[in-house]
C-alpha cells in the first residue's frame, strides 16, 4: 500500500479534513492531495489548494533577511540599535546588545508585550516602539524560548528599514517573485478564496472537525506565521536550502555561506524530543537516528504546515493540513514516506527525584502550569484561557502526570484521545528549584525567579 493509499484512513482517525503531499527528491516532485477544503461544502482538497503555513513562515523570513546580510546592509551580531536606533526594552542590557541572531534562533528572551500594534501598514513599527516596557522572560541568551510573533517582527522591521518598503513587499520582491511562487502571499486578502483551505478544529471524536471561528491569524503573526502556499511553493523554499542557495531554474537567491550559516548556527532547545534537540536560524536541527534532518513547522486555528528537509538524501517531505495539529499524524506520513522517524523516549521509572525542587507555579502572560507532587510523583495542571475552553468544552484546567525521561525532561501523556503525548523540560536548577519549564518551544520561568544572568561555573 502507498503512502496515498494511506492516507485517506490516517485523516479519518486524527479527525483531519485534508492534507497535500509532497515530495522533492534529486529535483523531482511528486504530489498528491487527499480530503475536502470544508467539511461544510464538501469541495475536495488538489495539490493546488493553498493551506496556512503558520510559523513556517519564519524560515522565509530569515531566508530574505540572510540575502541582506549578503548584500552586507545588515550583521547576524550587530546590535538592533545599529538599524533601529530607538529600540528599547525594559532590560538595559537586552537594549544594547540583542542581535538579529537572538530573534533568529528565540535567544532573545523578550516578553512579547507588544500590545494592540493594530492593522495597518506600520504594524511592525508600531509593536517595536511598544516594547519599550517588556520585561525579560530570561536573561538574553541565557536558554531557547520560542516568540511566535515579537521577535521575527522586529525582524521585519529592520528588513523595512533597510529596504524601505513594508515587509510583505520586502518578501515578493525578494523571494516570492524571483522564485515565481505564483500561489504564496503573506497577507489572507491576497489569497484566491477559491483555493484555500479553510482551517477545522475538533471538540470530540463524535461530532468530528468543525471550522474554526477565526478565519486567519492577527496581522502582527505576519513575519512570524502569515504566509499561505502549496505543496509545490513550499517545495521550491526547500529546494532552495538543499541546493545552497539556488532556485529550480538556478537563479541565485541567497549565498552558499548564508545557507550554511542558517543551518550551522545553532543553540540547543531544552525540550529536544517534541521537535528537535537544536534550533538555527529560522531553522529546527533534527536528529533522525544519526541522520541530520532540518524542519520548519507551523500552526494556525485549525491549519498546519510540517517541512523535513534531508539534506543527505537531497529530500524534502511536505505535509499541508486543515486539521490538527496532531504530531503523530505528520509522524506517521514523514516515516511511511523515508523511513523509521524518531519515536519519543520512555519513562524512566527507576529515576528518584527530589520533587520538590521540581513544584511550583511556572507562567507567562496568558499561560500558567502549576507543577505539583502527588502521591510521590510530579504533575502538572495547565489553565486553559477561557474563550479557548468554551469553544472546546474543554474545563478551565487541565491536569497531567509527568513521567520523567531523565532528572530534566519528562512524557506529559493525555488520557484525551484527541491529544497526543507532550514532552516537558523542567530544568536549571542554579538556585536549587528549577526556574523554568519549557514545552512545545515555549519557555515559562517560575513565578518568583530571578532573571538575573546565572553565575558561570
Amino acid at each position: 500500500m502507498t503512502i496515498r493509499d494511506r492516507v485517506p484512513a490516517l485523516l479519518t482517525e486524527y479527525g483531519i479534513p485534508s492534507a497535500a503531499v509532497g515530495v522533492l527528491r534529486d529535483g523531482e516532485i511528486t504530489e498528491f492531495a487527499v480530503g475536502v477544503k470544508n467539511v461544510e461544502t464538501g469541495e475536495p482538497a488538489t495539490t493546488d489548494t493553498v493551506y496556512q503555513c503558520g510559523s513556517m513562515t519564519k524560515t522565509w523570513t530569515a531566508l530574505a533577511f540572510l540575502q541582506l546580510v549578503d548584500e552586507g546592509k545588515a550583521d547576524l551580531d550587530a546590535p538592533i540599535r545599529t538599524y533601529l536606533p530607538d529600540f528599547a526594552v525594559a532590560d538595559p542590557e537586552a537594549t544594547a546588545k540583542v542581535t538579529a541572531r537572538h530573534l533568529l534562533d528565540h535567544t532573545n528572551g523578550i516578553e512579547e508585550a507588544f500590545g494592540d500594534p493594530g492593522d495597518a501598514d506600520d504594524i511592525h513599527e508600531r509593536m517595536v516602539a511598544n516594547i519599550a516596557d517588556a520585561p525579560q522572560v530570561f536573561p538574553l541568551g541565557h536558554t531557547h524560548g520560542y516568540s511566535a510573533a515579537l521577535g521575527y517582527a522586529i525582524l521585519a522591521r529592520i528588513m523595512e528599514v533597510l529596504d524601505g518598503k513594508r515587509w510583505d513587499d520586502v518578501l515578493r520582491d525578494r523571494l516570492f517573485t524571483p522564485l515565481g511562487l505564483t500561489s504564496t502571499n503573506s497577507r489572507p486578502e491576497q489569497v484566491d478564496a477559491t483555493r484555500a483551505a479553510t482551517g477545522h478544529l475538533i471538540r470530540s471524536p463524535a461530532e468530528g472537525p468543525i471550522v474554526t471561528p477565526l478565519d486567519h491569524l492577527p496581522r502582527e503573526f505576519g513575519p512570524g506565521g502569515g504566509i499561505t502556499s502549496t505543496v509545490r511553493d513550499v517545495l521550491t523554499l526547500a529546494h532552495v536550502l538543499l541546493n545552497a542557495g539556488k532556485a529550480p531554474d538556478g537563479r541565485r537567491i541567497v549565498s552558499a555561506a548564508g545557507v550554511r550559516e542558517m543551518m550551522r548556527s545553532r543553540v540547543p532547545v531544552p525540550d529536544p524530543y517534541l521537535f528537535g534537540p537544536a534550533w538555527a536560524l529560522g531553522l529546527i536541527v533534527c536528529d533522525w537516528h544519526g541522520e541530520t534532518v532540518y524542519a520548519t513547522d507551523g500552526s494556525t486555528i485549525g491549519q498546519n504546515a510540517r517541512l523535513r528537509i534531508l539534506p543527505d538524501r537531497n529530500t524534502a517531505v511536505v505535509v499541508l493540513t486543515n486539521g490538527g495539529p496532531r504530531e503523530s499524524f505528520a509522524r506517521k506520513v514523514f516515516g511511511e514516506i523515508l523511513g523509521a522517524v524518531p519515536e519519543l523516549p520512555e519513562p524512566d521509572p527507576a529515576l528518584r527525584l527530589d520533587l520538590a525542587r521540581y513544584e511550583g507555579v511556572y507562567e507567562r502572560p496568558g499561560t500558567r502550569y502549576e507543577v505539583t507532587a502527588d502521591g510521590g510523583a510530579l504533575c502538572v495542571t495547565l489553565d486553559l484561557d477561557p474563550m479557548h475552553a468554551e469553544f472546546l468544552g474543554k474545563p478551565a484546567w487541565l491536569r497531567y502526570p509527568l513521567l520523567p525521561v531523565s532528572p530534566t525532561h519528562f512524557l506529559m501523556p493525555s488520557a484525551d484521545p484527541l491529544e497526543d503525548t507532550q514532552t516537558v523540560a523542567i530544568y536549571d536548577f542554579a538556585d536549587g528549584a528549577a526556574r523554568y519549564l519549557h514545552t512545545n518551544c515555549r519557555v515559562h520561568p517560575r513565578r518568583g525567579s530571578s532573571i538575573r544572568t546565572p553565575a558561570r561555573t
